[in-house]
């Protein structure tokens, strides 16, 4: 790293007309030995969650052993490459509370950040990602990232009990009467995040797509004067940073294209690519920009709102994903829900894969991030709210040891989980929902926990 007395602002921003494309941190940003070390001991967390829907087929997601020893299960296998810096959780729940019953969906997205259930509301609820954001939204742009692959109307009651439809359609909550809709048209969170604030004419990004010009090309003049301030490795930086922008820039605007065209049974937003793997990886890709230029440092992503009857006939389940999750133990039904559970992994691994490879400080975005991973049930048959499927990867910057299986206790919270993980963001707080205490071991060495 090339360490400079003179440095760049963190917060350099390329300016154009109706843009403002912020930078990754880079070398002529540490001014000098004594900051280097400030940042190599201090680099910014970031937290994540990636929630899938209709629970999970646990005989294939759930290790045999515990500790460092376990072995990856069919639907863990697509993380391969990232099992030291997996942990596998098991025990955790999403109990109801006493005398609560129906709305297992409404349950399942809602308990999974705020430990709180819909049949037991608590108006002064706020989902874990939402109370991160209200500590780390202080040092960033944007406070916090809501996406989706689907879109939602709050409107109505989508589950058993009549619960409302906010409960099924999202997992973060600003508070008991503020649920955060997740945004699903990866144009609009792009201009969220690269469209300039400061700008008086809303029209220009819109005469630019018009034209179909890039954003980056209103920011050239800016580009190349920063160029001239910069050292050789800092340059290949930026121009790498550059063409991943351009990317996602292209690859919204040829979803957008598509959008004109005739589309079969339900017409999708403007916007929306088509494919699965395409909308999801686009929106995967804006989180990473997101936190590579520590626009914001706390995302939440629904791959599925709860009830979603989505299809995947790319991977041959042309089953509807809800109906499908009642599987009655039947073993075709059983083999579909994997591939779907399989599908969803193999997605987030492609994401896991760029934030490794992406540097950040002293490390990579990946060695500085922890992502929540997994479902509000276990298995969808039963509604099970018992022994989640639940997993964290990234390395916390520092505060989390992967590589292994830990099995807690029968009864232990969700919510213990949350405790912890905003311990190790900087974010106090005794309880959250229904927690008991913080959950150990996370940063510790492996040991058989069942029964402590």
């Amino acid at each position: 790293m090339m360490i400079t007395k003179k440095a760049l602002p963190r917060r350099t921003v390329l300016r154009g007309l109706g843009a403002a494309v912020a930078l990754p941190l880079l070398d002529g940003m540490v001014p000098a030995l004594s900051a280097l070390r400030r940042t190599a001991a201090r680099p910014a967390a970031r937290f994540g969650a990636v929630y899938v829907p209709n629970g999970m087929v646990m005989q294939n997601w759930t290790p045999a052993a515990e500790g460092a020893g376990f072995e990856l299960t069919p639907t863990l296998t697509p993380l391969a490459p990232f099992r030291d810096r997996l942990l596998v959780l098991s025990g955790l729940n999403s109990t109801p509370p006493p005398g609560i019953s129906g709305g297992a969906h409404s349950r399942a997205s809602t308990k999974f950040l705020t430990a709180e259930h819909p049949g037991a509301w608590n108006p002064d609820a706020v989902s874990m990602d939402q109370v991160a954001a209200r500590e780390l939204g202080r040092h960033t742009p944007v406070a916090s990232l809501e996406l989706g692959l689907e879109g939602a109307n709050f409107a109505g009651s989508c589950d058993s009990g009549g619960f409302s439809c906010a409960f099924s359609y999202t997992i973060s909550w600003a508070s008991g009467s503020t649920p955060l809709p997740m945004e699903h048209n990866p144009r609009a969170v792009f201009e969220r995040l690269f469209g300039d604030n400061d700008s008086t004419d809303p029209a220009a990004r819109r005469a630019r797509r018009k034209a179909q010009r890039s954003l980056l090309d209103s920011v050239q003049e800016d580009v190349a004067r920063l160029h001239r301030e910069l050292g050789a490795g800092d340059r290949r930086k930026v121009g790498a940073y550059l063409d991943a922008v351009r990317d996602v820039e292209r690859r919204i605007a040829i979803a957008e294209r598509q959008g004109d065209d005739d589309l079969p049974l339900l017409e999708r937003p403007l916007g929306v690519p088509g494919s699965f793997a395409e909308h999801a990886g686009l929106m995967y890709d804006l989180q990473l920009l997101a936190w590579q230029t520590d626009r914001t440092r706390v995302t939440t992503f629904m791959s599925g709102h709860e009830l979603s009857g989505r299809t995947y006939r790319e991977i041959d389940v042309p089953d509807a994903h809800h109906p499908l999750s009642h599987h009655r133990n039947v073993p075709e039904a059983l083999a579909k829900l994997t591939k779907i559970n399989t599908y969803h992994t193999t997605l987030f691994s492609s994401f896991l894969e760029k934030l490794a490879s992406t540097p950040d400080g002293d490390g990579s975005l990946l060695d500085h991030a922890m992502i929540l991973y997994g479902a509000g049930m276990s298995d969808s048959n039963a509604h099970s709210p018992y022994n989640l499927p639940v997993l964290l990867a990234g390395g916390g910057a520092g505060q989390v040891r992967g590589g292994r299986h830990l099995v807690y206790p029968s009864g232990t919270p969700l919510a213990n989980l949350h405790v912890s993980l905003l311990d190790k963001l900087g974010v106090d707080v005794d309880r959250l929902g229904d927690s008991t205490g913080a959950l150990p071991r996370l940063a510790g060495p492996a040991k058989r926990l069942s029964g402590v």
